[in-house]
């Protein structure tokens, strides 16, 4: 568990504050405290299970132990349980509105959710209230040079780096900002230099050693030793596997599910579906495809125009999915419902977008992305008949490769991207189920192929704009900062924040580790046009 409980790590005096607790509970004489102690020692030796219950335990003898709130808070954002994570930093504030360790924790929680705004606040709240040289003031000033160089804010991430090595020169955090600041100034070099020794210091899979090895990844690729960056790469999500293989043991791929969806599409009865409506005066829009594709670019070009609304990555279909993909047989019971059995889904729908954006969507062109909402294809058909998708393609090869390089979220899919063979059958999945779909669902539907939006953007936004019902205008080339000052949560920031970028062809150097899982991509290489 990272965070807040790395800090207990650090403590020499954590092992002999576990045993007297346990002593003491032993004997039967425990306090809250206690329970909480031993709750820490669990968690920094990585029984998540046995910290759990013990921060339980203080919980029920003592309901305003703080640090136990905290503890519960850094294992479920562990789990990926980001809403649990905020809810127990919430409750731990509500009681002491000063505690650094709960705005700490707070923080990482927004900080995995892409909340960065709010990250930022809740680091801030940290230093306002953390004594100096404590360690959750350098663990804070680490946050804000993470947020800083991810924005390419050089001159802010540079200062809380430094405030955070002052602290502690062994902030691995601080060395990877200072690292991926150095990578944006074009100083791969200097990069590497940073991150390598830092390495020695992690023996043990951990996000941070994940965090340091994908900017070691990315330098040797700068540097063009691609050897020593695909090593990077595969050990970096060797990590991510292993942080995380509690979370999923006994889980099936995600591939799986989503091979389950096409089945289900594929004996769905669509006789009865409705067909795409006339254009709205404001237009509904999804922007899917596949991670890693261009699908945050083509979000911020539509975000640029006045009247839009960008909704990014948000569970805005989540009441249907548990209703009707969740389960077998799901999309049959979808396709039998009425209108009006629809209508709830429709409007939580609506209400998840609202929360999203922070205010009421009526009267904007909504713009919903996100690539694995492809996989809801059959409930947009029917949920919004009128809606216009635009089904952002790739080269496979780039796709899968970056989808492997790159460090997402915690997620069903990450777990499938942790190995080349992993992605690419993930892919595989996704676009057999995107195939079935086009082919069976009453969709209004323009493809807009990666290359042609980066090498002739004014007549592939032309061709979308026409498609979706919106005014072409010169704002569409400012995406670069639009997307600066909304914020990007995906894992494209930096590369959308620069402007336009072609990405094409960045396999080719990697081209023979990508050699044994040619024969899944090949069929969609051909298809989608890329084999010449």
């Amino acid at each position: 568990m990272a965070g807040a409980a790395d800090g207990k790590a650090m403590s020499e005096d954590l092992e002999t504050a576990a045993r007297a607790a346990a002593a003491a509970l032993n004997a039967g004489r425990g306090t809250a405290a206690d329970c909480t102690t031993l709750g820490w020692y669990r968690a920094v030796s990585g029984d998540h299970a046995g910290a759990a219950a013990l921060f339980e335990r203080a919980l029920q003898i003592n309901p305003r132990e703080v640090e136990a709130m905290v503890g519960l808070a850094g294992l479920h954002r562990a789990a990926g349980r980001l809403r649990d994570a905020a809810l127990q930093c919430d409750a731990a504030l509500a009681i002491s509105p000063g505690h650094p360790e709960a705005w700490l924790e707070r923080a990482y929680v927004m900080a995995a959710g892409g909340v960065m705004d709010e990250a930022r606040r809740c680091y801030g709240e940290v230093l306002a209230h953390a004594p100096e040289h404590t360690r959750p003031r350098g663990a804070a000033h680490a946050g804000l040079a993470a947020i800083a160089a991810r924005d390419g804010e050089a001159e802010a991430g540079r200062h809380h780096a430094r405030a955070a090595l002052a602290a502690d020169p062994a902030n691995t955090g601080a060395i990877s900002a200072l690292a991926t600041i150095e990578l944006e100034a074009g100083e791969a070099q200097a990069a590497r230099a940073l991150v390598e020794p830092a390495l020695a210091w992690l023996p043990q899979p951990s996000p941070e050693r994940m965090e340091l090895l994908h900017t070691l990844g990315d330098a040797c690729n700068r540097l063009r030793d691609t050897d020593a960056a695909f090593a990077a790469y595969s050990r970096a999500k060797q990590d991510f596997a292993a942080i995380h293989a509690a979370t999923f043991a006994g889980r099936p791929p995600h591939r799986e599910f989503i091979d389950a969806v096409a089945a289900g599409l594929t004996a769905m009865d669509v006789s009865d579906l409705p067909q795409p409506l006339p254009g709205d005066a404001h237009p509904h829009i999804f922007v899917l495809g596949y991670p890693r594709s261009g699908n945050t670019l083509l979000e911020n070009v539509l975000a640029s125009l006045p009247g839009t609304a960008a909704i990014e990555e948000m569970p805005t279909l989540r009441e249907a999915d548990l209703a009707f993909l969740a389960e077998p047989g799901g999309l049959a019971r979808f396709a039998a419902l009425d209108d009006a059995a629809l209508a709830p889904y429709r409007s939580a729908y609506w209400q998840r977008a609202g929360q999203a954006l922070g205010r009421d969507p009526a009267g904007a062109t909504l713009v919903d992305m996100d690539p694995l909402k492809s996989i809801r294809l059959p409930l947009i058909a029917r949920l919004f008949p009128s809606a216009k998708v635009l089904l952002v393609r790739r080269d496979p090869r780039d796709v899968v490769w970056s989808c492997f390089r790159t460090s997402f979220a915690l997620s069903n899919a990450a777990m499938d991207f942790t190995t080349l063979e992993g992605t690419a059958r993930h892919y595989d999945a996704l676009m057999r189920l995107t195939e079935v779909a086009l082919a069976r669902l009453p969709l209004t539907v323009l493809e807009v192929p990666y290359h042609r939006m980066v090498q002739d953007f004014d007549a592939m936004t032309r061709e979308i704009c026409e498609i979706a019902g919106l005014a072409w205008t010169e704002d569409l080339k400012r995406f670069d900062r639009t997307a600066r000052a909304r914020g990007v949560s995906t894992a494209s920031a930096r590369q959308v924040r620069r402007g336009l970028f072609d990405g094409t062809r960045q396999w080719e150097p990697y081209a023979a580790y990508l050699e044994p899982v040619m024969p899944i991509l090949q069929p969609w290489i051909e298809k989608l046009g890329y084999a010449s």
